[in-house]
């Protein structure tokens, strides 16, 4: 049952096409399409690079309004915020990254209704004052998306406290308490599952689990011997091509970026001691390599 107003801009399947260049919806994508945009919440539980944001993206430009996506990191944000805005839509995002025009910038965007998509994290957006923006200007909120949704367990090592806080939603949103949630996550087993739905108050919510098989990713599992040399012999492997090198330390990061360097590879650190400006600096140089 549709439990607002929504007026379709356009269809699903056009905004597929038109807006982000693909032809078909992957496994469930669809239904967890069509669940939200008739005003339903989901919990959607799909692998990392299943298209979990097309499952909230498309439903933002189906309906008329602001769709809130709720992520913890800003690493994350800032990735999809600047390749939506590459597909020609209007999103934001607001984080503790922002100089105060930019800040302002965007709430004056908010309030005309500019925007389709705005990023935040759960502590911003819970906060006393940015609830009372919303209500005092009548924001039209079309969809609350929730990334990341196992951070609200404490069964996951990547448990938030601020994602608890998400548990009011509803009861804080001032305009339109039916608004849709959908909880997303790629990390979840049945204990989480059901902690998630407790704590977000999703007891109606449709679940979509979807198949965590993965035919296009390889595993592979060698013993560690002269670890340097074998990283280099990987690489050697992948000339041309851009990638990720996962570290259990901080210090491990930076040892391993000044090694490569050192072997006249181009290679960045990225992690929570830098400060922001060199942190947004790496990753966008790491966006456009």
């Amino acid at each position: 049952m549709n439990k607002k107003n929504i007026k379709n801009i356009k269809t699903p399947h056009q905004i597929l096409k038109s807006t982000f260049g693909y032809d078909s919806f992957r496994g469930n994508q669809e239904e967890i399409i069509n669940n939200t945009i008739k005003g339903n919440s989901s919990l959607v539980l799909m692998p990392t690079g299943g298209g979990k944001s097309l499952c909230y993206q498309i439903p933002a430009l189906c309906m008329e309004g602001l769709t809130i996506v709720i992520s913890p990191l800003i690493a994350l944000m800032q990735d999809q915020v600047q390749a939506l805005k590459q597909n020609g839509v209007k999103a934001e995002a607001l984080n503790s990254n922002l100089t105060y025009h930019k800040k302002l910038q965007i709430e004056e965007q908010i309030k005309k209704g500019e925007l389709k998509l705005l990023y935040i994290a759960p502590e911003r957006l819970m906060t006393e004052d940015f609830l009372a923006f919303l209500k005092d200007h009548k924001v039209n909120i079309s969809l609350f998306a929730i990334d990341e949704a196992h951070c609200i367990s404490s069964w996951g090592h990547d448990f938030r406290p601020e994602y608890l806080l998400l548990g009011n939603l509803k009861q804080h949103y001032p305009n339109t308490p039916n608004t849709p949630i959908t909880a997303l996550t790629a990390t979840a087993d049945i204990p989480t599952r059901k902690e998630i739905i407790t704590k977000l108050h999703l007891t109606e919510a449709k679940q979509f689990i979807s198949s965590f098989d993965r035919p296009n990713i390889q595993y592979h599992i060698i013993p560690k011997d002269n670890p340097n040399k074998q990283l280099i012999t990987f690489l050697n492997q992948h000339k041309n091509e851009a990638g990720v090198i996962y570290c259990m330390s901080r210090n491990k990061v930076e040892k391993t970026t000044e090694y490569l360097k050192e072997q006249n590879y181009k290679a960045l650190p990225y992690h929570a001691g830098l400060d922001k400006n060199t942190k947004h600096s790496n990753q966008e140089k790491s966006l456009h390599c």
